[in-house]
């Protein structure tokens, strides 16, 4: 997929590369829904993301991390935007998030991610535990492909 994310060759050694998902589907009525993941471990929800491994693309790592945390096979929509955080053990860490939309796939509870829920789009942000998992979603719903897939 072109526009791939690119990380500055001055970015700190001990950068943390990540990526994950905004995952939507519609549910019966056509209405579509976002899936937001509870860790239970972390006391948060969010949505799914994870490390890169060596010689991943974020594109990659985004589609590998959503399905071993969710279950879920996904096609990339398009690239969302990035956070950038202080990882809990003090090391910098980037995410990059893509818009993806459910192929095939169940969840189950894993060594990761405890809960799964569908939530409309006006209950997203609410759910969210972090800001910038909130402000990541706000970029998401201004962008066309999500506004024409709700309407």
């Amino acid at each position: 997929m072109a526009g791939e994310l690119v990380v500055p060759q001055d970015a700190p050694l001990d950068l943390i590369r990540a990526a994950g998902g905004i995952v939507i589907r519609r549910d019966g009525l056509g209405r579509i829904e976002i899936a937001c993941i509870y860790r239970e471990a972390r006391g948060d929800w969010t949505f799914p993301k994870g490390k890169l491994d060596r010689g991943e693309s974020f594109e990659e790592a985004a589609l590998r991390e959503v399905y071993e945390e969710t279950g879920l096979h996904c096609e990339i929509v398009r690239f969302v935007g990035t956070t950038n955080y202080t990882h809990r053990k003090g090391r910098p860490k980037i995410v990059a998030y893509y818009l993806m939309e459910v192929a095939h796939g169940e969840f189950a509870p894993n060594d990761e991610v405890d809960e799964l829920v569908w939530l409309d789009v006006a209950s997203v942000s609410n759910h969210l535990t972090w800001d910038r998992d909130q402000e990541l979603f706000s970029i998401a719903l201004n962008m066309p492909e999500l506004r024409a897939l709700a309407s």
